[in-house]
């Protein structure tokens, strides 16, 4: 009887071991022949069709929930730093110094602004991040380099949907690396040296606020005005509830670089990074669990849902994931 007992126990725990490690996983992996390039951005405008950019110019569609993904041709060789989409016909792609625009879904892609060196007396532009805060209203932000150097910093504003784009003053020479805008008036970006800039007024003006870190930040994602969060360098994640006037640490469960972070809740939320890490918190963000993605290869973007996920890495990776 005792032998019984003990195999029943051993079978039982090895039964619920498993299926905690389903639950914890759902993540299921896929190449696309990228000819070994990276992915570096992802954005899906519903559950069916997405979209997925990378180095070289690589850009790929799928209008089956990532099934199968087709690939798109687009004017450049750059690495395709965003791709954001304002409604389902209407999107943006960053490459290098040159914004991309469709009015088709993406059927196809026009040069629609080209930042040249000429306005920064001769350094190099690269935009990395764009979006709207309003149906004619949005922004874009980047770095100045010469060589390997980072020697200023951009920001630019569109007021007619993308046909024309005008810089602004910043007051940083910090990279500004990403932004997001939680409705038409509070946006924050994060950069270089632990920089978080903020809103309140539609981009009128922006302010410093105090990150307490020297990493770089790379990502930030708010839930609503007052609820954010921000993540970079080191495992760092910084923590607000109350628009970024006071940002606090949570206690990271690993050290990598953390790359890209969303909320699909006010609870829920999730971080992607380098050596395939995926964190989830359900908590707001104040505590985080490490998920087992079966990769350790850079993840570099994430887009969430409810129900699905999709994180894009190193070589053409793309992971999906299934409540």
């Amino acid at each position: 009887m005792k032998c019984n007992f003990r195999f029943i126990v051993l079978l039982t725990t090895l039964v619920c071991t498993a299926a905690v490690c389903l639950a914890q996983s759902g993540w299921s992996a896929k190449h696309l022949t990228s000819s070994g390039r990276d992915l570096n951005a992802v954005y899906f405008v519903d559950s069916k069709h997405g979209w997925v950019g990378g180095d070289g110019g690589f850009l790929s569609y799928t209008d089956d929930g990532g099934a199968s993904w087709v690939e798109r041709r687009i004017e450049t060789q750059k690495s395709i730093n965003d791709i954001y989409f304002v409604s389902k016909d209407s999107g943006f792609i960053l490459a290098a110094g040159t914004i991309f625009s469709t009015l088709d879904g993406g059927h196809s892609w026009r040069e629609s602004h080209k930042f040249l060196p000429s306005e920064f007396h001769g350094g190099v532009p690269e935009l990395y991040s764009l979006r709207f805060n309003g149906k004619k209203r949005g922004w874009v932000v980047g770095s100045i380099s010469r060589g390997d150097t980072v020697i200023g910093s951009l920001l630019a504003i569109t007021r007619d949907a993308g046909v024309t784009w005008q810089l602004e003053d910043v007051r940083t020479q910090r990279e500004l690396i990403h932004l997001d805008f939680v409705d038409d008036k509070h946006g924050w970006i994060v950069g270089a040296q632990g920089a978080i800039l903020h809103t309140d007024d539609a981009g009128e003006s922006w302010m410093p606020q105090t990150s307490e870190t020297k990493v770089t930040l790379y990502h930030v994602d708010f839930r609503n005005e007052k609820h954010g969060l921000a993540i970079g360098e080191g495992g760092t994640i910084l923590v607000t509830e109350n628009g970024g006037r006071l940002w606090t640490k949570a206690t990271s469960p690993v050290r990598m670089t953390l790359l890209s972070v969303q909320f699909i809740g006010d609870q829920e939320c999730w971080i992607v990074g380098r050596n395939g890490a995926i964190l989830r918190s359900n908590d707001g963000g104040r505590t985080w669990v490490e998920q087992e993605g079966g990769t350790k290869q850079n993840l570099y973007a994430l887009f969430m849902t409810r129900k699905n996920g999709w994180a894009v890495g190193s070589a053409g990776l793309i992971l999906h994931y299934e409540q």
